[in-house]
């Protein structure tokens, strides 16, 4: 364990915290403690928001204004302003999953393009972000990654899927955006792999633009990534990554024991770790050639990314680094990063209540399983809690 900590400071991590918000964090944090509690609360909610009973009213001023900055871009603007006072930049998400129409997908994709040409003209966001399926349908990458033959109607279909990646990183190329694509399910990311890296062939051609995700619980991602550098090298282009450990390690496990294959997820979480930070280690000896979004609330991580910026003399503030954490977790790492001086990004999900729903579970589900996440964020806002205390009564 390092000597310095930085992360211990609560004063700066929760600087922008009013004490009801505070009292806000640590409420919801103790709920999701508690693991029988998620699932009930998972179940409830989301039979209430199906018949329609009026909780949405408590949904947003408890869970959802925590986690999410608003139900629209206009909403999310005081927070990513005030984030900005310290430093941390914003990466506005439209967190809205599961819908599978042409018009969604159209309208989906003119959110991200009005994104851009908003986050062009404000420095407080440098970076934008969107999901594969948001632009076309989950089938659709998974039979093309199969190798399955399209029908002709699927082949029109997956045509204006490449459109709307096209759109997206053509526009962020001329605003000067970077765009992060995020990785999903295994069984579609090859087709959304191939996809992404013909858009970096075509627009990473100075710099990285478009930024693949790499979930580093697979255990073939650093295998993937050095042949990805192999490519660009050969082809000259740049890569962009962002490196996060995965979001859908359940679902993962569960298919392939439903399909009997063997697993893609590593066997334990050190092995994860492990390749994890193979991956950073990779990435900083070849920043020459890609660009680096360090996407984790592990300290250990980012300590490792902070010592491997220092040997390599890489200056905190390179464009070909940043790191990242989600709205309403890990302000430690996220304020206290920025606090001195690297480039840090929030993940700003915005989106209606209901539609966000979702990403929502996955965030308590994710608190409840990651071992110590919880018990860490609740230990801080003691901590800060009793430091206020102390301020106050002195």
């Amino acid at each position: 364990m390092r000597e310095d900590k930085i992360f211990n400071n609560t004063e700066i991590a929760f600087e922008l915290k009013s004490d009801s918000q505070l009292e806000r964090a640590h409420f919801l944090f103790k709920m999701i403690s508690i693991e029988p509690l998620v699932r009930i609360g998972t179940a409830v909610t989301n039979f209430a928001l199906k018949a329609h009973l009026p909780v949405e009213g408590l949904i947003r001023s408890t869970v959802f204004d925590h986690f999410c900055g608003g139900v629209n871009e206009d909403d999310c603007l005081d927070i990513i302003d005030k984030m900005y006072t310290k430093g941390v930049s914003s990466v506005l998400d439209f967190s809205v999953e599961g819908k599978e129409t042409e018009t969604s997908f159209d309208d989906a994709m003119e959110k991200i393009l009005k994104i851009i040409n908003f986050s062009a003209e404000k420095d407080a966001m440098p970076i934008v972000v969107f999901k594969p399926t948001g632009f076309g349908r989950f089938y659709l990458y998974q039979k093309k990654g199969e190798g399955k033959p399209f029908t002709n109607a699927e082949s029109e279909e997956w045509n204006r899927v490449v459109a709307r990646f096209d759109a997206v990183c053509k526009l962020a190329k001329e605003r000067d955006v970077e765009v992060l694509i995020d990785a999903e399910e295994s069984w579609m990311q090859d087709a959304a792999d191939e996809l992404v890296t013909q858009m970096m062939q075509k627009y990473n051609t100075e710099k990285p633009i478009v930024y693949n995700t790499l979930q580093m619980y697979r255990h073939d991602r650093l295998d993937f990534l050095k042949s990805q550098h192999a490519l660009a090298k050969q082809s000259g282009f740049y890569l962009g990554y962002k490196v996060v450990r995965g979001a859908y390690m359940e679902k993962e496990h569960d298919r392939a024991r439903e399909k009997g294959y063997d697993t893609p997820i590593c066997e334990s979480k050190k092995a994860t770790d492990d390749n994890f930070n193979a991956a950073i280690r990779y990435m900083l000896d070849h920043l020459d050639d890609m660009s680096l979004f360090a996407g984790t609330h592990n300290e250990e991580s980012t300590y490792l990314v902070m010592d491997l910026m220092k040997q390599k003399e890489v200056a905190i503030k390179d464009n070909r680094v940043w790191f990242g954490q989600l709205f309403g977790m890990s302000d430690n790492i996220s304020f206290n990063l920025a606090h001195l001086g690297y480039n840090v990004a929030k993940y700003v999900p915005f989106g209606p209540v209901k539609d966000v729903m979702p990403y929502l579970i996955r965030r308590a589900e994710e608190n409840t399983s990651v071992a110590g996440q919880t018990g860490r964020e609740l230990m801080l806002i003691k901590k800060e809690k009793e430091r206020r205390k102390q301020v106050a009564s002195s």
